[in-house]
């Protein structure tokens, strides 16, 4: 892969591998008794394409990479040559080709003699009869000798009553046999006739059935040499895998990361490839790009608490370093402006909410039981991305959850971390994990508004900005500006220890609630009260109901 990012002929590779179809696919199909002319076909193209990069690496390559990189000459290698077998399936395969070989019509013409001679016969009957026909006349000088056809005699031979007395006596006689004489004309047929006739009426099942014999032939040969045709499409794969891979490097201007077996992981201008591609595809601002430092070296955090607000980007920060890591180890260039990345033997991912109700687990509990799996096996050299843990259960199990887990990961565990949370009480153990580092995504707030910055950045959050959030997401505003009243509450209380006293300070319609006139009794029923609950609804007939609620009206007019 490097080699072609360093400079191959990669624009030429890559043009010959578009023009490859997908000779695995196909070899499995024929493999199986379940191909057709058109796999056949995929294999003739396919190993034509492999030696055309052949020559343009062994050529161009060879002068671009002298010497050729050990990968690139194993891939050459496994190419192979397949000259023989594409030359005979290109001689064998006409040009439109049919999906099912029960359907015929895909060997070319001239490539077997015998079912030329039966498709002419299927084809050209017509024309094979009028050769016949002057031919005839030719031997017995009977101009007016014509070969017929009805469906109960078949193919015969006729001439006028006239003209019928050369071919009933010797020598014609004994090629031309008498079958039946009209009142003006007399009927012949011929073994000639009556073999020719058999076989225009059996060519086209006997022209099928010999395509579908030479079918079975050329399949019998690409089974025969089916290791060498799969090695060969693993060549293509290998150099398809790395010129890809070269070719989004140089465009996306990716760099070599450094791997090696310590743990340190140090990227410097780390993306994340996709949500970049996004971006750029709408016209949208360029990505933040940012670092990130878990090395577990002497004296590294290589844990790393990511606490903002929503839409800052947290979820975004931790899957691009699970893939660079993941690019990095598989000889991919990474979207980055420099990495160094020990080698990672396992990678885990708790990240977004999903349920399993089959099973039945909420989505809490598979939450859960994702989180037992990472804290039970990651190692030292492992990768852990968390985001969010704890927030399906109440506020204060998930947040001992959560720390707890935090605590695990630092001093059981001892792996490279990103915890990505909301619970901002997990960052004073920062002060007591050597190993914790506080990070927060950055943010401003002008005129009511929060703008995200995208930036990731040492310290930690005081607010999760979730009402902001909210309104962006279009909640009513008398939704969010009552959010903002309670919360501005429960933050006086101290986060929620009086509970109760506060709903009854904020009740639930407070918004509609009107204040009482001067003077009013604060204790007792009001008249309107008092005159509702003096009513009987099952006493009063319609008319009565119709009375007392004018009268109900009435009292809350107010006073003029």
């Amino acid at each position: 892969f490097a080699a072609f990012a360093a400079g191959a002929p990669l624009h030429d590779i890559r043009q010959g591998l578009r023009a490859c179809p997908d000779i695995e696919r196909a070899l499995s199909r024929l493999n199986v008794g379940r191909g057709g002319p058109r796999d056949l076909a995929v294999i003739r193209d396919g190993l034509r394409q492999a030696a055309t990069l052949r020559g343009i690496l062994e050529g161009r390559g060879g002068d671009t990479l002298n010497p050729l990189p050990e990968g690139i000459r194993a891939a050459l290698s496994a190419l192979g040559h397949h000259a023989a077998l594409v030359g005979r399936l290109d001689e064998a395969l006409g040009p439109d080709l049919p999906l099912l070989a029960r359907d015929g019509g895909f060997i070319r013409g001239g490539y077997h003699a015998a079912l030329d001679e039966l498709r002419t016969l299927r084809d050209e009957s017509r024309r094979v009869i009028a050769a016949l026909e002057l031919r005839y006349r030719d031997e017995t000088r009977i101009a007016g000798l014509k070969i017929r056809h009805n469906n109960v005699l078949g193919y015969y031979i006729e001439v006028t009553a006239a003209q019928a007395d050369p071919m009933l006596r010797p020598p014609l006689a004994a090629t031309f046999l008498h079958r039946q004489t009209m009142a003006g004309a007399v009927r012949f047929g011929s073994v000639e006739l009556s073999e020719l006739e058999t076989r225009i009426r059996e060519a086209a099942e006997r022209a099928l059935a010999l395509e579908l014999q030479l079918f079975d032939d050329l399949v019998g040969e690409v089974a025969a040499r089916a290791p060498e045709i799969a090695q060969a499409a693993g060549g293509l794969a290998e150099l398809d895998v790395a010129t890809a891979l070269a070719a989004l490097a140089v465009e996306c201007r990716h760099v070599r990361p450094r791997v090696d077996m310590s743990r340190a992981f140090r990227i410097e201008g780390g993306r994340h490839p996709v949500v970049e591609a996004a971006l750029a595809a709408r016209g949208d601002t360029p990505f933040v790009a940012n670092a990130c430092d878990l090395s577990a070296e002497e004296g590294g955090r290589p844990l790393w608490l990511l606490t903002g607000p929503n839409m800052a980007g947290k979820s975004t920060f931790l899957r691009q370093n699970a893939l660079i890591a993941i690019l990095a180890q598989i000889g991919a260039y990474v979207p980055a402006d420099s990495a160094h990345i020990g080698v990672v033997d396992r990678l885990f991912s708790r990240v977004g909410a999903a349920d399993d109700l089959a099973r039945g687990r909420s989505t809490f509990m598979v939450e859960m039981v994702e989180t037992a799996a990472i804290l039970n096996q990651a190692g030292p050299h492992a990768l852990v991305i968390l985001d969010e843990i704890g927030r399906g259960t109440a506020t204060f199990d998930g947040l001992s959850i959560a720390w707890a887990t935090l605590e695990h990961l630092h001093a059981v565990n001892c792996c490279r971390a990103l915890f990505a949370t909301h619970y901002h009480e997990l960052t004073a153990l920062a002060e007591t994990l050597p190993g914790l580092a506080n990070h927060t995504m950055r943010v401003k707030e002008w005129q009511g508004d929060v703008v995200f910055l995208h930036e990731v950045a040492a310290g930690a959050a005081d607010r999760s900005y979730g009402i902001q959030v909210a309104r962006l997401a279009g909640l009513p505003a008398s939704v969010t500006a009552r959010a903002h009243v309670v919360l501005e509450a429960l933050e006086r209380d101290g986060g929620g220890r009086r509970t109760a006293s506060i709903v009854d300070d904020l009740p639930l319609f407070s918004a509609v609630a009107r204040p009482a006139p001067a003077g009013a009794a604060t204790a007792g029923p009001s008249v309107v009260e008092q005159a509702v609950a003096d009513l009987n609804p099952d006493d009063l007939t319609p008319r009565e109901a119709l009375e007392a609620l004018y009268r109900l009206k009435g009292l809350t007019r107010p006073a003029d």
